[in-house]
């Protein structure tokens, strides 16, 4: 199934969850039912939130911001996460809405629905806090785009934001225009995400599972707005069936943090917000820690890496997570090669097949190597740049991943 951006005909119609059946060989069926329950809470779409946006200490005051997000589950009901995890000082939000998409920044009509906080139309999310919505009842199409319209009614200072998501919103200068289906007043474009960081349905899909990595993870090198990244071809093959929440950030490293890069904070650090606190999460798959090789300061003791790796895996395993180590993929070419950074990817990802940490284990790299020089990677799967895959290597990472281990 190709992802799209706007909702099908069949949508449009009918305003239901796109679902199908399962995979046929054994080696990827989809898992026997899990303990979580079918119509609990389950994250449909996540983006983790990155750093403050430069250079605005008013925030965005009268702005409406029509963020477009891609479901992997469906439901009928729906609750949004808000993020002001990166501000400086309270920021209200005057009204929220989301809606169907049904091209550019117009709703499907009769889809959007105005959100309340505790019955209230309006938020205060204090300096470094989140905001989660009441429930409303909607009906929400897996494999289909979103509009989630936040309205800020006064200055906020920094504003916080995903930078990497390849994917275009929209926005206006001009004043509460979230409860508008139309999107004429939607005059301005954007390629990050403001504000939302996650999107639950009730009443679909069985548990969520969390990807957390970096720029290979955020879809880095995939065509903008196709929903090309790995996690969303594995959204793919299961059909609706799990949530499939990107917790990628862009240049994100698992020990250190890249101060004003929008890198975000390392792994450890953002590891309760952006994947323990997700609700109804049954397995991890953990793909990062080539930003700490080839980034400068290179870290290239791999045992500090793999330190790393327990501590996550026993973070979630408290949290009755399963957690599958994701091997790091190939970088021959990248501009910062050489052989003592591939001496310590080469232990790390021994480390992650042989030392039975992890629950199981993801093969990407050999996935994606080419055979004829396997430290690097196949032509036909690299973007170009030698470290991040294109679109081809995306769907290929996502076929390494066995559903009946997740």
């Amino acid at each position: 199934m190709r992802r799209f951006l706007a909702v099908s005909a069949a949508v449009l119609a009918g305003f239901g969850i796109l679902t199908t059946a399962g995979t046929a060989h054994p080696e990827s069926a989809l898992p026997a039912s899990t303990e979580h329950a079918v119509h609990g809470w389950v994250g449909t779409w996540a983006a983790a939130p990155a750093a403050a946006v430069a250079n605005t200490p008013d925030g965005y005051p009268s702005f409406s911001i029509r963020n477009v997000v891609h479901t992997s589950a469906g439901g009928g009901r729906a609750r949004v996460h808000l993020s002001n995890a990166f501000g400086a000082s309270p920021l209200t939000f005057g009204h929220v809405t989301i809606a169907v998409q049904a091209d550019g920044p117009d709703a499907v009509p009769g889809t959007l629905r105005s959100l309340t906080f505790g019955g209230a139309p309006s938020v205060v999310v204090p300096a470094g806090a989140e905001a989660l919505s009441d429930p409303v009842d909607a009906r929400i199409p897996a494999d289909a785009n979103l509009l989630v319209t936040t309205y800020v009614p006064t200055k906020s200072g920094p504003v916080t934001y995903h930078p990497a998501a390849s994917q275009t919103s929209y926005f206006t200068r001009a004043g509460d225009f979230a409860g508008s289906e139309a999107g004429a007043p939607y005059t301005e474009q954007t390629s990050v995400w403001h504000y939302v960081s996650g999107v639950d349905v009730q009443g679909g899909a069985e548990a969520s599972i969390v990807t957390l990595g970096d720029s290979i993870t955020d879809g880095v090198g995939s065509v903008a707005g196709a929903n090309h990244r790995w996690p969303d071809y594995l959204a793919d093959r299961l059909h609706g069936r799990f949530g499939v929440l990107n917790a990628g950030i862009s240049a994100n490293r698992l020990l250190l943090d890249v101060p004003g890069s929008g890198a975000g904070q390392n792994a450890l650090s953002r590891f309760d917000r952006d994947v323990l606190s997700v609700g109804g999460v049954r397995t991890l798959i953990v793909l990062e820690g080539i930003n700490d090789i080839q980034q400068d300061p290179h870290q290239t003791d791999p045992d500090a890496i793999t330190s790393a790796y327990r501590q996550l895996v026993a973070q979630a395993h408290a949290r009755g997570i399963r957690v599958l180590g994701g091997t790091l993929t190939p970088f021959k070419g990248w501009r910062v090669y050489d052989e003592t950074l591939e001496a310590t990817r080469t232990a790390v990802n021994t480390f992650i097949r042989t030392s039975g940490v992890f629950d199981g284990v993801v093969d990407f790299d050999a996935a994606v190597r080419d055979p004829g020089d396997p430290l690097r990677m196949l032509p036909a799967y690299d973007s170009g740049d030698h470290l991040h895959p294109g679109d081809a290597g995306y769907e290929r990472m996502a076929a390494a991943v066995r559903l009946d281990r997740l």
